[in-house]
């Protein structure tokens, strides 16, 4: 089996070139690659590539991610996150491949309290939910067979993330405050990668398993309750590593809560990011590990 990657040096990318390699050959592409065409900016370039490595899977971790910058560049967070995905969709369409592709919680409004199943009606908030959105929507309607995966708050040890900020600022200030209104469940790039190569496994054998589906941690937090779990392992890190107590001296070891009102982002979020992952872990047998658990591994490997 031959799998073409895009987004290789994401954070979901990363873990992909882990989860993927076992099954096949593996083609690992990304905007910077200069032997085949990896920008999703470049839809031709897309094509061109789908058409000479002839995949029989091809996967879709690149994306346009900066949630406020895409308030101010809506066309080329468009091209990135519908157009080149519908590309990619069209080709796969062709070659008889399947297509699998990341989207969000995004997509949806943030009403109500309970968490969002596939069949609700999405109503994006801004312009990155949108072009995600419409990006499924391009897929569906080319009609390959695919698997979308829509997840929510992703991180990775890897590059940047909440938790790496959440201490730098609480090493840095005497008083940490964090949105307690916004709620959803930490979902690490592993776990994802992880369920997507386990997910094509099965799909190659049930292809009418196909479509679209929620994946995400088990349980769920605020963004305050998330800072508040980081800051705490980091303590009890300190406690029991004298090492890690000379590398990390927090001035502040608890996040006070303030609602989304008290910190205006050009990009509106939703408030509810709770995703309802029944149908994935009936449909692929699986188990979704509390958010803490992935967080606590990532942290593990951070300090």
């Amino acid at each position: 089996m031959k799998i073409l990657l895009f987004g290789k040096n994401g954070q979901v990318g990363w873990e992909l070139q882990r989860s993927l390699a076992p099954l096949g050959e593996l083609i690992a592409l990304d905007r910077h690659s200069t032997d085949r065409c990896g920008d999703l900016g470049n839809l031709q370039g897309l094509a061109a590539t789908v058409q000479e490595v002839r995949p029989d899977v091809i996967v879709n971790a690149a994306a346009y991610t900066a949630v406020d910058k895409a308030e101010s560049e809506p066309e080329l967070a468009r091209t990135l996150n519908a157009l080149a995905p519908g590309v990619l969709a069209q080709e796969a369409a062709r070659l008889g491949a399947w297509l699998v592709h990341y989207s969000t919680d995004y997509v949806f409004d943030g009403s109500g309290t309970r968490p969002w199943t596939e069949i609700d009606t999405p109503a994006p908030l801004n312009v990155y939910g949108q072009t995600k959105l419409e990006g499924e929507r391009l897929i569906q309607a080319a009609g390959p067979q695919h698997l979308i995966l829509r997840t929510s708050w992703v991180y990775a040890a890897r590059g940047g993330n909440f938790a790496k900020t959440m201490l730098r600022l609480a090493r840095e200030r005497d008083r940490l405050t964090v949105i307690d209104d916004q709620f959803g469940a930490p979902t690490g790039a592993e776990l994802l990668a992880d369920v997507a190569a386990h997910a094509i496994r099965h799909l190659l054998q049930h292809p009418e398993d196909a479509g679209l589906y929620h994946l995400a941690a088990g349980g769920e937090t605020s963004w305050c309750g998330y800072a508040n779990y980081v800051l705490a392992h980091v303590e009890y890190a300190q406690e029991a590593m004298k090492n890690v107590a000379d590398q990390l001296p927090l001035k502040t070891r608890v996040a006070t809560p303030i609602p989304s009102s008290a910190y205006p982002t050009p990009a509106r979020r939703p408030l509810n990011s709770r995703l309802d992952t029944a149908r994935l872990v009936k449909t692929f047998d699986l188990v979704t590990p509390p958010w803490q658990q992935g967080v606590a591994r990532m942290l593990a490997e951070m300090l």
